[in-house]
């Protein structure tokens, strides 16, 4: 809402033109954004959102765009297709959006982002959202906006909605110590992130194997598979995702009760955002973390890089 809401004022629903471009970094997220836009839009007359992703054919969207659209949101490794084959024209985009950019970075995406904005006029409002600020981040919004207003927001993530724990463990008791945690929590929705899309494989197929209902999520499934997946579990037909960073994240799940790191991050901020998918929408959550002796060096990294007062319980077993 904090920028549909900004674009669909400035719109004109009767040029029909494609006047706002929004970037995502993956379909996941893309689709959430698309499926807002247009509830947003309802009370104004016919406005038409698309959504370019990868993973689907190419021709339907080609047809799509034969037809015309007001709001184009896609994913840039698609939408940069869509400009080489020149079935895509930005040159009546007013505003631009780019959502999540610092895991447009991370995924790789400076190189084609700075390539779709310079196909978009001069003239224009460009709008840069991020959970994190790294220098990355502040070195793209110097080159792509012009004399910007930066506004932040406190981080949601506290004492009130998320409760964390630390738990050491030896490497090989750290699939008993998960087991251990999904049923002293008896959480009725777990996200468990895994840093290798094997181990969420493996991890899924152990869950199963002792009675739980896993999924795994990671990127080297097929779109349609990824499609499935996401809908079991937020149908509930399935109650623990076991995914990696890239694969879950734009999640959009109100009501996660438990997040757990089988896997510590590689850094605090990509922590930040796990987490973050626990204590949504005023609901409390569970965040646990395990680790083994010799990572507690990173334990240290993620307290004193991260920029909130974020109380631990640790415990250990060994």
């Amino acid at each position: 809402a904090t920028f549909a809401l900004n674009l669909l004022n400035r719109l004109e629903p009767k040029r029909y033109r494609i006047q706002t471009l929004i970037l995502c970094p993956t379909r996941e997220l893309a689709t959430q954004v698309a499926e807002e836009t247009r509830k947003l839009a309802k009370g104004m007359h016919n406005v038409k959102v698309l959504t370019l992703c990868g993973g689907q054919p190419m021709g339907p969207q080609i047809g799509s765009l034969e037809h015309g659209a007001h709001i184009v949101v896609g994913t840039p490794g698609r939408i940069k297709d869509h400009l080489r084959k020149e079935t895509l024209k930005l040159n009546n985009v007013d505003t631009v959006v780019l959502d999540e950019a610092d895991r447009m970075l991370d995924m790789g995406f400076l190189e084609d982002v700075e390539h779709i904005v310079g196909h978009c006029p001069a003239q224009r409002q460009t709008l840069l959202f991020s959970a994190t600020y790294p220098d990355k981040i502040s070195s793209l919004a110097k080159r792509l906006l012009n004399n910007p207003v930066m506004v932040t927001v406190e981080s949601e993530h506290s004492d009130d909605h998320i409760e964390q724990r630390f738990i050491e463990v030896q490497e090989r008791n750290k699939q008993e110590v998960l087991a251990r945690i999904l049923r002293h929590t008896q959480a009725a929705t777990a996200i468990v992130f895994a840093n290798m899309k094997q181990d969420c494989d493996d991890l899924a197929q152990s869950l199963n194997d002792l009675g739980a209902s896993a999924l795994a999520l990671h990127g080297d499934l097929e779109q349609r598979e990824r499609d499935s997946v996401l809908t079991r579990f937020m149908q509930g037909s399935c109650c623990v995702l076991v995914a990696t960073d890239v694969a879950a994240r734009g999640l959009d799940v109100d009501d996660v009760a438990l997040v757990v790191n089988y896997d510590l991050p590689r850094d605090s901020e990509v922590y930040v955002h796990r987490i973050g998918r626990t204590g949504r929408a005023g609901h409390s959550g569970k965040a646990y973390s395990i680790y083994t002796a010799k990572q507690r060096y990173k334990l240290e990294i993620l307290e004193g890089e991260r920029q909130q007062a974020l109380h631990c319980l640790v415990a250990s077993h060994n």
